[in-house]
Parts: C-alpha cells; sequence; structure tokens
C-alpha cells in the first residue's frame, strides 16, 4: 500500500514499532519512517501533526497470540486505537480502519452480512470489535471522517512467513519451500474467505477521496470461501512432495468464513477480485526469489 501511494504521488508516514514488520520492505522508498508504537502518544501526536489522512492497520495480530496474552493484546488494539483517534479527532485526519472478520465469532451463518450479529470467541475479535465501536463512537460524537473495515483473510506477497503466528498462505508456502511439513490444525475442512493484497490496496486507497467517511463496518472480503484442504491441494501443483503434520484444533479459531460481498462490491464496483489461485501463484513467485529478506525478523514475545 505504502508503495502505491508513493506512485500515486502522496507524501508518507509510516508508523510502525518493527514488533512484527520489517523495516527493509520500506528501504528503497522515499517516505519518514518513524519506529514508535500507537501507544507511545506524545510520539505519535507529532508523526501525525500533519497528515491528512491516517490508514490505521497497527494491531498485534492472531487469536493464538491473544489467548496466551490477552492483556497485551487489549492495550494495543484498543487503547492504540483510542490514541490514533484522538490525535485525528485534533487534527481533522480521516481515519481507516482494519477491523477483522473474526468479530463474528460463534455466529455460524453464513455467507456473512454487515449487519449480521456478532460473538467475539477470542480476546483478539474483542479487541476488534471494541476499536470498530470507538470509530463509530468518534464519527457520531466528533463528525470525524471514518472508514471502518473488516478483513478476512488477506495473503500475498511481503507478509513474513517464519513465525509461530504467521498467516497460513505465506507460512505453508515457505514450509513447503524448505521441504519441511506443513502444520494443519484440525481436520482441513475449516473455510477462509482469502483475499490477495492488491484487491485490498485498491479498495483502501480508493476511500481517500470519501468526504463524509463510512462508520458501519464494511466486509473486505469478496465470497471466495476456499478450504484448508483445498489450499494444500493447490500448493500440491507446485510442490508433489509435500508433506503434512496434522494436530488438534486450536481453542478460538473460527471454523468458517465467507463474506456475501454484495455490499463491497456495490461501494466498489470497478474493484475486480483476484482470482485465488493466481495470487497464490504470485506469493510463492514472491517468496521464492525475495522471502530471504523478510526473515529473521523480531522474535514475538508473548
Amino acid at each position: 500500500m505504502v508503495r502505491e501511494l508513493i506512485q500515486l504521488g502522496h507524501e508518507v508516514v509510516v508508523v510502525d514499532d518493527l514488533s512484527t514488520g520489517m523495516k527493509n520492505n520500506l528501504s528503497d522508498l522515499d517516505l519518514d519512517f518513524r519506529d514508535i508504537s500507537i501507544l507511545d502518544y506524545s510520539e505519535l501526536s507529532r508523526a501525525f501533526n500533519q497528515v491528512n489522512h491516517i490508514f490505521h492497520l497497527a494491531a498485534r495480530g492472531s487469536v493464538p497470540r491473544s489467548l496466551r496474552n490477552p492483556v497485551a493484546t487489549i492495550n494495543v488494539n484498543v487503547i492504540g486505537t483510542q490514541n490514533v483517534l484522538e490525535i485525528a479527532r485534533k487534527t481533522g485526519a480521516q481515519v481507516i480502519f482494519s477491523s477483522s472478520s473474526s468479530v463474528y465469532g460463534s455466529n455460524l451463518e453464513l455467507p456473512k452480512t454487515e449487519k449480521m450479529w456478532t460473538s467475539p470467541i477470542s480476546p483478539y475479535a474483542a479487541s476488534k470489535l471494541s476499536g470498530e465501536a470507538l470509530m463509530e463512537s468518534y464519527a457520531k460524537s466528533f463528525g470525524m471522517n471514518i472508514v471502518n473495515f473488516r478483513f478476512f483473510n488477506i495473503f500475498g506477497p511481503r507478509q513474513r512467513p517464519d513465525h509461530v503466528y504467521a498467516a497460513v498462505v505465506p507460512k505453508w508456502i515457505w514450509s513447503a519451500l524448505n521441504e519441511a511439513p506443513l502444520t494443519l490444525f484440525g481436520d482441513g475442512l475449516q473455510t477462509r474467505d482469502f483475499t490477495f493484497i492488491d484487491s485490498v490496496v485498491e479498495i483502501l486507497i480508493s476511500v481517500l477521496n470519501w468526504k463524509k467517511g463510512h462508520e458501519d463496518p464494511i466486509n473486505l472480503a469478496f465470497g471466495n470461501r476456499i478450504s484448508l484442504n483445498e489450499v494444500i491441494s493447490s500448493l500440491k501443483i507446485y510442490f508433489p512432495n509435500l508433506q503434512i503434520e496434522r494436530l488438534e484444533a486450536r481453542h478460538g479459531d473460527v471454523i468458517d468464513s465467507q463474506n456475501q460481498g454484495e455490499y463491497l462490491r456495490k461501494l466498489f464496483p470497478s474493484v475486480t477480485p483476484v482470482d485465488f489461485e493466481v495470487g497464490l501463484k504470485k506469493t510463492i513467485e514472491w517468496l521464492k526469489t525475495e522471502g530471504s529478506s523478510i526473515l529473521n525478523g523480531p522474535e514475538l514475545v508473548d
């Protein structure tokens, strides 16, 4: 997203405490990088002092990680979000927020729509729903320009594949590239609505021109429901000797996930989703040629 913003002529300030990310992802770009946490209100205020738009993508991710240390997850995802909002309230900046499909939790009805009830089953999901509530309340209370997105399972180049909480697609690709077995929790019948990063970037950047915002949540996924077993089958096309290590299902994980996509298409009719197989191939190719550039990042401490 940063690359696309710069290409479009925007001046970009990146705030990242590098607790999971890799600075060398941005090493060849002309931008203002600040190595700070969103919990540091004073430094955050200085970083955002003159910006017109804030893409609030910072979070302490992962359901399992939130189960191990719920306090840390709540602090970053809730207090950090309030910090962002407080600064934007004073500067007038638009805030585009990344929530999560995990907020639906124990609501098993498929496909998901924005009007369905939410029921978080993990501290991570609860923290994201809290962030949504903060966004909506600040928009209604102070007339702020807020856009609330619920991300589903986003994948693509530049995702770190090498830590215990890595997203399943890059993690599995990296295991396959290194001839290591893939770790599968459960029977593999659980499904996800995978969304390639290029489509996400296109949608996020397009809302920069929205003058009134959109505090009601928008599900960011196109209804591309794929089981983990199907992902494995697709990977076997590129890695015929793939080995699978099967473990018990993890507590707190949502079994099935799929967005209806009708509302998203109505709001963004010009955006065409990237086919999963096309995105998977691009991700494999990137990790094969550039994957070593994002290895050996910060160790995740719970």
